[in-house]
């Protein structure tokens, strides 16, 4: 039987996932309401907010924050569902929990964290992923965006670093494999990025097109391997990134989310995945300004083979040019794909689209497991035995940078090593010359560097005072260094090879803070091995 031209329509519409944003206002709200009844839309990707949505940021717009955001996407997503004739599949990025994009939701510790524990600790991986799904059900959201499935081969990378899993090509796809896991178990679907791997690039994809100079060959050598094995296991749906291989692409610096050869010759055919597969967002500038026809770009990216439109910014253009251009057979394969996804979750049978509550206590028990089991000791010489010694001596001292001394690590120490302590937040309440005379008459002292930002960018937002600062005392005191944050920043540190002691904590949460202090007072082993290559000035 020949289907209408309408029910063909209505098909198509299920391939759009614009973005909508939770903190919005009433006229964009009934904006979104609008194409959803008109167009039968597929699903959402929901962002905060305008300003804090991928390609805007360097527009510097300021991100208004907003403590009930969480009970806004709830009733947003309630909302939407209501003006949709065929259930929404709700989409979210949130690599690291809810709070990648929500506030007052638990966070987890971010992939280079995870990366650090030992492979005998991936249960803990499959927990996160766990986690995160349930969280993402209590809101109403059935599909996570993650994870990166790309591995960490270029340290100048200012996109992906932080948010993989690191450079071990069988780590990262053991890893990527556990959190994928976890999120099925409770019934979310996940999904691996960026297809055909970010990991060595130096661009930002946001902003321009990463080009990968690698063979096929060599791609399936280190690149493509956790895909492979995502595919192996079944994964619900793979991200194509925005970036150029030539190689598998006739020569072409074409984005990958573009390429036929790349999406059907090689994820379809030769690599034999049949599951979801979605482009990255649209909007990005690397594909986003290549099209003056609105409509263009959406054929365009489905032609090559996505089935989800990510971020889809002129809908109604490209279900037309869909409709004129692709065969009902391929508008039927993406189809079937999409309602298999929504099938799975089982938002076609049921219409309670939230269940259950965020669980504070449990993220933070599985954070501080995390925490006892990735800290990473990188220089070690009796860090706690020259502490109370210089302490007897009243020659011990605690400087806290980019934090106040009232931090849980130093909080943690105290109940067994006291000692004066002094802090630099920032160039606007601290002086750093001040800092570095009371520092003068010590000979040891502990250092926490709180790292101002995940991302290299700037050095990481340390200022070049700070620098110096650590430059200096590294190689006139003992110094026994903690770094919560990015492992990244180590190399970056002026004779950080100087230093009495070095210990890498990752991340700057209360339970990091804590087990941090207590693996100083108990000079305790430390598990964690660091998931990317590092060389100390």
């Amino acid at each position: 039987m020949k289907m209408t031209a309408q029910a063909l329509r209505q098909k198509v519409g299920q391939f759009f996932f614009p973005a909508v944003f939770i903190n919005d206002t009433e006229e964009n709200i009934q904006e979104t309401e609008r194409l959803i009844a008109e167009h039968n839309i597929g699903g959402l990707t929901f962002f905060h907010s305008r300003a804090s949505a991928a390609t805007n940021y360097e527009s510097k717009k300021k991100v208004v924050f907003n403590d009930d955001s969480y009970q806004k996407i709830k009733d947003l997503i309630i909302r939407y569902q209501k003006a949709a004739s065929t259930p929404l599949l709700i989409s979210i990025d949130a690599e690291w929990g809810l709070a990648m994009r929500i506030e007052k939701t638990p966070q987890y510790p971010y992939a280079i964290t995870l990366g650090a524990l030992p492979q005998s600790k991936s249960n803990l991986v499959y927990e996160v992923g766990k986690q995160i799904g349930l969280d993402l059900k209590a809101a109403g959201i059935h599909y996570n965006l993650s994870p990166l499935a790309d591995i960490n081969n270029n340290p100048n990378n200012p996109v992906i670093g932080y948010r993989s899993f690191g450079e071990n090509k069988e780590k990262v796809a053991d890893f990527a494999v556990e959190y994928l896991k976890g999120m099925s178990e409770v019934g979310i679907l996940g999904c691996l990025k960026h297809f055909p791997g970010h990991g060595n690039t130096n661009v930002d994809s946001h902003l321009g097109l990463p080009v990968l100079n690698e063979t096929l060959e060599e791609l399936l050598e280190n690149e493509l391997y956790p895909f492979i094995k995502g595919i192996e296991n079944n994964v619900d749906s793979i991200m194509i990134g925005h970036l150029a291989v030539p190689s598998l692409n006739d020569g072409k610096n074409t984005s990958a989310t573009l390429s036929k050869p790349i999406i059907e010759n090689l994820l379809r055919e030769k690599l034999g995945y049949d599951g979801l597969i979605i482009s990255d967002a649209l909007n990005m500038h690397s594909v986003s300004k290549l099209y003056e026809i609105k409509g263009e770009l959406e054929w365009e990216a489905f032609n090559a083979g996505n089935d989800v439109l990510c971020f889809a910014e002129n809908v109604p253009e490209g279900i037309e040019a869909i409709l004129k251009n692709a065969s009902p057979e391929r508008i039927e394969e993406s189809f079937n794909r999409i309602m298999k996804a929504k099938e799975k979750v089982g938002i076609l049978s049921d219409t309670n689209f939230t269940s259950g509550e965020l669980n504070f206590e449990r993220a933070s028990a599985l954070n501080l497991e995390i925490a006892q089991n990735s800290i990473t000791k990188i220089i070690d010489n009796s860090n706690t035995d020259l502490a109370f010694e210089a302490q007897k001596n009243n020659q011990l001292v605690k400087l806290s940078l980019y934090k106040g001394v009232e931090n849980t690590f130093f909080k943690t120490i105290n109940s067994k090593l006291t000692s004066p302590e002094f802090a630099f937040e920032n160039l606007e309440v601290s002086d750093i010359s001040s800092v570095k005379n009371e520092l003068t008459n010590f000979e040891a002292m502990i250092i926490s560097l709180f790292v101002p930002k995940a991302k290299p960018q700037n050095n990481f937002e340390i200022n070049n005072e700070v620098l110096e600062l650590l430059s200096d005392l590294l190689q006139t005191k003992k110094c026994i260094v903690y770094v919560f944050g990015n492992p990244y920043v180590l190399p970056i540190i002026p004779n950080l090879k100087k230093a009495s002691g070095l210990i890498q904590v990752y991340q700057d949460f209360n339970e990091f803070q804590k087990n941090a202090g207590i693996q100083f007072i108990e000079n305790s082993t430390c598990n964690g091995k660091i998931p990317v290559n590092i060389d100390l000035q």
